[in-house]
């Protein structure tokens, strides 16, 4: 082995001195700016050859977390009836949820809409109006119970409330929905009758007029499909029994020759 000698040998020993002085310091936990600024850039861009080496930045923070958005369109315009028709339809819950609170919601727009179609109110823009707040009230205030128990099926109007259900074995299988019965000096008369016949479509000789799913049960008197806006209330009937499209067809369905009709009460003003 070749001895190093002079000054060419203690330059050698001195370079190894700074050497092993830098991988000292990197090697420790001191900030990385206490050494030479080419080892920063070299650690700064390997950490794997120098793990334990701390970021000379501070680093980016995550974005704060925002409320997700959730797509839908906008409520419906209250109104005035607002509290009067959330509890109400609270009350039936058959149309979806409502909050009773007096304020619109989509949620409640969207209960509101459900029940002015399945009643036929026009428009069914979801605003609870003077229609909507009688017809959820009305809705509201039938007392089932008050119908007949009988294993086949049943129809019952109740006179007072203006609406129309059908039961069967104690359960109601339609409504309550809207009806209209006869107006002032054509009173519907209440008790308990049997339906004598029927037709698919009838023509009302006196009035002029054809009378879908006609179910007859006293005298001139049956259930039928209305022709007119049946929430023209004013108007009335000539002691039929007026009933929306989808209701009259129901009745149609499940009804027959001998079944029973229970009305009860009395329409107000007859």
């Amino acid at each position: 082995m070749r001895r190093l000698s002079g000054v060419a040998g203690r330059r050698k020993a001195f370079i190894g001195v700074l050497a092993f002085t830098a991988v000292l310091t990197l090697s420790g936990c001191g900030q990385l700016g206490q050494t030479h600024p080419r080892l920063q850039s070299i650690a700064a861009n390997d950490t794997k050859r120098w793990p334990n080496v701390e970021p000379t930045t501070e680093p980016t923070p995550d974005p704060e977390p925002t409320e997700p958005v959730v797509a839908g369109p906008p409520p419906c315009p209250g109104g005035e009836y607002q509290l009067d028709v959330e509890t109400a339809l609270a009350k039936t819950g058959n149309y979806g949820h409502v909050d009773v609170d007096g304020k619109q919601s989509a949620g409640d727009c969207a209960t509101i809409i459900t029940f002015q179609k399945r009643m036929g109110i026009s428009p069914a823009n979801g605003k609870p109006g003077t229609t909507t707040r009688d017809v959820a009230n009305r809705i509201a205030a039938t007392d089932v119970s008050k119908c007949p128990v009988s294993e086949q099926a049943t129809a019952c109007v109740d006179l007072t409330h203006q609406t129309f259900y059908i039961t069967k074995g104690g359960l109601v299988i339609v409504g309550p929905t809207v009806t209209r019965t006869g107006m002032p000096g054509w009173s519907s008369p209440s008790g308990s009758f049997r339906i004598a016949n029927r037709n698919l479509r009838e023509w009302s000789v006196p009035f002029s007029v054809w009378m879908p799913y006609w179910q007859r049960f006293y005298y001139g008197i049956g259930l039928h499909q209305t022709t007119t806006y049946i929430h023209n209330m004013w108007a009335g009937s000539h002691g039929c029994i007026n009933l929306l499209p989808a209701d009259a067809r129901a009745a149609w369905n499940l009804l027959g020759v001998g079944s029973l009709v229970h009305l009860y009460g009395r329409r107000p003003g007859t």
